[in-house]
């Protein structure tokens, strides 16, 4: 008498489910980290543009201030120098109380990096 060969019993639907399941919830995960990844990369750019604009303006302003306090005291130099004075008052206040001003800025970049 000839063996029978053994063919291997067909996969039960569960398994086929088991697959598709598996392969969605990883299309799943890929598309939540592109758009983890996008919006993140979104808000640096935007925040960039901000930073950008903000120092623009608070050069021309620096200089508006300079050119008038210049005006009032009829001297350049002056008028100059009293904005330099102010920025030196600035850096010290700034560089005393530096631990104040770290800690509430590191919680806001752990906040936005973690924001969902």
């Amino acid at each position: 008498m000839e063996a029978k060969k053994e063919t291997p019993p067909p996969l039960p639907p569960i398994v086929d489910q088991l697959k598709e399941y598996a392969e969605t919830r990883f299309k799943l995960l890929k598309y939540e980290a592109i758009e983890g990844g996008t919006s993140i990369l979104a808000s640096m750019i935007t925040d960039a543009i901000t930073a950008i604009s903000m120092v623009l303006a608070f050069m021309f302003a620096s200089l508006t201030l300079a050119f008038y306090l210049a005006y009032l005291l009829n001297s350049d130099w002056e008028g100059f120098g009293c904005v330099a004075l102010i920025y030196l008052i600035i850096a010290i206040v700034i560089k005393m109380n530096k631990e104040r001003i770290e800690k509430p800025l590191i919680n806001l970049f752990i906040q936005k990096l973690f924001k969902k």
